[in-house]
């Protein structure tokens, strides 16, 4: 691993990022280029003591579980965060794993989604990143912030969920994440993540153990969803699924009918983010 270049790079990302790139306003105190440590570190996930001591060359080896949100905050291109893990002493992602690297493209067109609520869900189904109408739409849901950031492992484990399914709604959505989830392993058969997901499922839950069984594969779909929300109440919002073309990551995009009682629920979450109503 080396220390110095591996800060001298990450101060050289930061520092070439515009705020507007980031989705940030320019500001009239901005003493210096780029961004702000912390404008870095809040959406990679860390401290900003700890992006400190990464750029100064004093934190140590950061672990991959690090290197990829970091590399994401700082809208780095594939070659530079492969780059990013060879100099942190680690092998890059191979390519027979499921690409979940947001390029620069793709975040500032998530960026621009102002009104819209958009999680970027990888392969394994693993929450990669959400914007703030999102977070503030769905919580730990989008977050992680109960320590779970799989979609399907919540949902068949019983975690908490704000969004509102019938029983036939539940059935329907259970056989197309499972039957979602053998086509990508027909598609990265080389990925462990994804057969050690669907090993761990099986065991937990015998609903998705007799969906496996079936064998059924099917590709992502757009829906309908309702969202039981602890301050604006329920919203019945169109789900669209959107491949990303050239990797394997979904966006998954909350929107509403300009004019509707849901739409102005969702305005209206956007506006104040996640705190709470007073």
């Amino acid at each position: 691993m080396n220390d110095a270049e591996l800060g001298i790079c990450l101060r050289a990302w930061r520092d070439r990022l515009a705020p507007a790139e980031a989705g940030l306003p320019a500001g009239p105190r901005r003493r210096a280029p780029g961004l702000r440590r912390q404008e870095v570190a809040t959406p990679a996930g860390l401290s900003v003591e700890y992006l400190a001591r990464l750029e100064q060359g004093r934190a140590g080896r950061p672990s991959a579980a690090v290197l990829g949100p970091l590399a994401r905050a700082l809208r780095l291109t594939e070659d530079e965060r492969d780059h990013l893990f060879r100099l942190a002493g680690h092998a890059p992602p191979p390519p027979a794993v499921a690409p979940a690297h947001v390029t620069p493209g793709l975040q500032r067109i998530i960026d621009r989604l102002h009104d819209a609520a958009v999680m970027v869900v990888d392969r394994v189904w693993n929450v990669v990143l959400a914007n703030p109408p999102a977070i503030a739409l769905l919580g730990d849901e989008a977050t992680g912030g109960d320590g779970e950031r799989n979609v399907l492992r919540r949902h068949f484990t019983g975690r908490p969920s704000r969004v509102v399914r019938t029983p036939a709604e539940a059935a329907d959505f259970e056989a197309y994440a499972v039957a979602d989830l053998r086509a990508s392993l027909g598609r990265f058969p080389g990925d462990p993540r994804l057969r050690e997901l669907a090993d761990e499922l099986r065991a937990a839950d015998p609903r998705f153990a007799e969906l496996w069984a079936r064998t059924h594969v099917a590709a992502s779909t757009s829906q309908r969803k309702t969202v039981q929300h602890p301050e604006v109440g329920r919203l019945t919002l169109d789900c669209d699924v959107l491949e990303a073309t050239g990797s394997a990551l979904r966006l998954v995009v909350y929107t509403a009918a300009p004019g509707t009682s849901d739409h102005q629920a969702l305005a209206l979450l956007t506006a104040v983010g996640s705190q709470k109503f007073v």
